[in-house]
């Protein structure tokens, strides 16, 4: 073997233990990171063509590899804006020049420039806005998604379209007598009452009022009648200045369940059709009993607090603690996360042995779960990077003696030659 091949070769070796440290190193610098991956490095011998007489030294390959999908420890929080993969899938981030990027470090908040939720990379989330309704999504690209701002979302005023009662109507009560609620005149009879708000297109509350009056014995027949409260006469019952808004006639079977009438539609004043869902209805010997009363939409109304749903579903809560959802968090993934490129800032970007992003949501398609108030530690174990750390020093020293001792003999052969 040549002197030369013996540099070259405890050269490449002290080259190669530099780039392990330096794996070790930043490993240990991030432990405490969140979301950090841990890096290796791996090496591979580099062989040259060797006669039968001489061995031709080589080299030593030096390859860093990231334990990119390796899934590190969670670390609860107190922030509901702290987000967490369990699995597979990366949160989609913009940098600041607008160029989408993936990261597993959730610990988000809001900017106080922009009100977008940004980590502490300054990478902004981003999801798409559901607002108005279920997004178009792209499977393979990114386009549609905006980011998740919490500071200048508003929840506007959303006209009732849609409702649910249910009640329990008295099979002993008796039939009432002409002219029932539905006929609006001064007089009318009715069995029972209710009233349920509903809002118009500006989000004003319309106080809905509900008559049930029982018109037909064996097995039952009821008459529901609703009114627009704000037409209510000044004194009594009625009539009322206008309506009714509408009418429906329930008709239940001998043991009580509604057999016809499981709905009814009326138009909200100043607002949107109204269809209110009526098959929870029921006839039996008890007495008047409302179970379920529920009607969406919202008075215009300033945010009072946020949460984030496992499915990456934003909610903005008003100050009447109604929620609306408002975006939705979505996770990329990668056919070979391991060989995805780190970026600065804990995040990465597709290469051609990664495979291209395919957009998911979050316990759908085998993607990973979403969890907040919680981040992602790193995956680094600090025994086993203290003992590599021992095992490259060590190796760096014996490459460096081996360079030493090269060298003396170069020396010599250099003296022998004058």
């Amino acid at each position: 073997m040549s002197l030369y091949g013996m540099l070259r070769t405890s050269v490449s070796g002290m080259t190669a233990q530099s780039n392990l440290l330096g794996t070790v190193s930043d490993n240990i610098a991030n432990a405490g990171t969140a979301g950090y991956k841990r890096a290796d490095t791996q090496f591979s011998s580099l062989l040259l063509e060797t006669g039968g007489t001489e061995y031709q030294s080589g080299s030593v390959n030096t390859d860093v590899r990231y334990a990119i999908s390796q899934q590190g420890a969670l670390n609860y929080t107190s922030s509901s804006t702290d987000l967490a993969v369990q699995g597979s899938g990366f949160f989609l981030v913009n940098d600041p020049s607008g160029q989408t990027q993936l990261t597993r470090a959730g610990s988000f908040q809001v900017d106080a420039s922009t009100g977008n939720l940004v980590n502490s990379a300054g990478l902004t989330l981003m999801g798409y806005d559901v607002s108005a309704g279920d997004p178009n999504v792209v499977l393979n690209g990114t386009a549609g998604l905006v980011p998740i701002n919490l500071q200048n979302t508003k929840l506007a005023a959303t006209p009732s379209t849609e409702g649910t009662f249910a009640a329990n109507l008295p099979s002993n009560a008796a039939v009432a007598t002409a002219p029932t609620a539905g006929a609006n005149v001064a007089g009318a009879s009715f069995t029972d009452k209710s009233s349920l708000v509903a809002y118009d297109n500006l989000g004003n509350a319309v106080t809905l009022d509900l008559y049930m009056t029982k018109t037909a014995e064996n097995p039952g027949v009821w008459e529901l009648a609703v009114y627009d409260q704000a037409a209510a006469p000044a004194t009594g019952t009625f009539p009322y200045a206008s309506g009714p808004l509408s009418t429906q006639t329930l008709t239940f079977d001998a043991s009580g369940k509604l057999a016809s009438g499981g709905s009814i539609s009326l138009a909200v004043p100043n607002g949107a059709t109204l269809m209110l869902d009526l098959a929870g209805m029921s006839q039996l010997a008890a007495p008047y009993t409302p179970f379920t009363a529920s009607v969406n939409g919202n008075a215009p109304s300033p945010i009072s607090d946020f949460s984030i749903a496992k499915d990456g579903t934003v909610y903005a809560t008003d100050a009447n603690g109604r929620k609306s959802a408002i975006y939705r968090i979505p996770l990329g993934t990668v056919q070979s996360p391991d060989r995805l490129e780190p970026l600065t800032g804990n995040a990465y970007s597709t290469t051609l042995d990664s495979g291209a992003i395919q957009i998911g949501f979050p316990n759908e398609g085998g993607v990973g779960s979403l969890l907040s108030g919680a981040t992602e530690q790193s995956n680094v174990d600090m025994a086993s990077e203290l003992t590599r750390m021992i095992v490259a020093q060590r190796d760096y020293t014996a490459n460096s003696k081996v360079f030493q001792t090269g060298t003396e003999l170069l020396d010599v052969l250099m003296n022998l030659k004058r």
